[in-house]
């Protein structure tokens, strides 16, 4: 049995812990392979340690790791679970298990089923165009159709991969998450990663909530600020507008209020509208910080290759003995002459730019063995 994890460990805590014993107790003996966002993530946040040092800490508890390319890594749900669920489809991955608020995997099922109905698109249309944001829109056209909807982070992310694993063999499973990911209140000792990196921004200590070997990467840790200077130069002197999710109406309000802002929070807050979500913004500054074009995103839509950053002898072995069978080459060498992979040099300068590992070249790094 081989199970999937899709991640950020942003940071790693003892809630992932949770989960992935939930899923040794659930499935013994299993092989667990994570697809795991590098050094940028989903929400928009710059990831507190770099992807190595990720990954050496994810295979003391799992078998093999491979990274989810940054073109779907830092996207709206759909894009980034598309990306992550066609990796473990190549990957012949029986199961996926994720975590979810309501656990409730068939309520989820016959959610994903109404978002691919046209009524539910046109739906959603129309409340964009009354100037709602995404996320809004998409809950109140299923609250329209079939009298339910989630809002909760990892339903919704849930829902993407119900819809991509679909004319497949993958499984999916969910398990109760114990707290809400974007609850900034801290109590026991499984917190969300939102309340453990706003410890981390305050200076306070988060050993209760993080494994030990989580806990001693955490002495220097990067957050979107400590590029603010970079963000802010780009945003003054270029056209900003060629970036990937810089609409039409943004980019003269970002343009406008850049001079007034002293970090990444002033510019959020004044950027922000009905249609802006904080997530939104933040992995357009993201594109922005990175030079990700809308041609890039236009030209780099689906997978061609696994990209492997870590494995134990387990994983080695389910490597090989699934690499002639693939469709996709496996890579465990930097690649030039790659795009995605050229994108992948590209993000990852500028984040060793502020991080103080400046060994970690990214076209000189080999998986890490454990």
């Amino acid at each position: 049995m081989t199970v999937g994890i899709i991640c950020e460990y942003n940071p790693f805590h003892n809630g992932h812990v949770y989960h992935i014993n939930k899923i040794k107790e659930l499935y013994p003996n299993c092989l667990i392979v994570l697809v795991m966002s590098g050094n940028f993530t989903q929400r928009g946040e710059v990831s507190l340690i770099d992807k190595w040092k990720k990954t050496d800490i994810a295979l003391n508890y799992v078998d093999l790791v491979v990274e989810l390319p940054f073109v779907f890594a830092v996207q709206s749900a759909d894009i980034f679970g598309k990306g992550a669920i066609d990796l473990l489809k190549y990957l012949n991955v029986d199961v996926l298990v994720f975590g979810s608020e309501c656990d409730d995997i068939e309520r989820l099922k016959k959610l994903a089923y109404i978002q691919e109905s046209e009524d539910y698109n046109l739906k959603v249309k129309q409340y964009l165009n009354k100037g709602l944001n995404y996320p809004t829109s998409m809950s109140l056209a299923l609250n329209d159709l079939c009298g339910d909807t989630v809002t909760s982070s990892n339903d919704l992310l849930g829902l993407s991969y119900i819809k991509n694993v679909k004319n497949s063999s993958i499984k999916c499973v969910s398990i109760k998450r114990t707290n809400d990911f974007l609850c900034e209140n801290v109590s026991g000792v499984i917190s969300s990663g939102s309340s453990i990196r706003k410890l981390l921004r305050e200076g306070k200590d988060v050993c209760k909530y993080v494994p030990n070997i989580s806990y001693e990467n955490l002495d220097s840790v990067l957050f979107l600020d400590d590029f603010f200077d970079l963000l802010k130069f780009k945003i003054i002197s270029e056209d900003i507008s060629r970036y990937q999710t810089v609409d039409e109406g943004i980019q003269n309000r970002v343009k406008k209020v850049i001079y007034e802002c002293h970090n990444t929070s002033e510019l959020i807050d004044k950027v922000k509208s009905k249609r802006y979500t904080q997530n939104r913004i933040r992995r357009m500054l993201i594109h922005i910080l990175t030079g990700f074009t809308k041609k890039e995103a236009k030209c780099l839509t689906s997978i061609n290759y696994i990209r492997v950053l870590g494995f134990n002898e387990k994983g080695r072995i389910y490597l090989n003995k699934i690499k002639k069978e693939l469709e996709i080459p496996i890579i465990t060498n930097f690649e030039k002459g790659n795009d995605c992979l050229n994108l992948e040099l590209r993000v990852s300068s500028v984040y060793n730019l502020k991080n103080k590992n400046e060994s970690l070249i990214e076209y000189k790094n080999k998986p890490i063995i454990h």
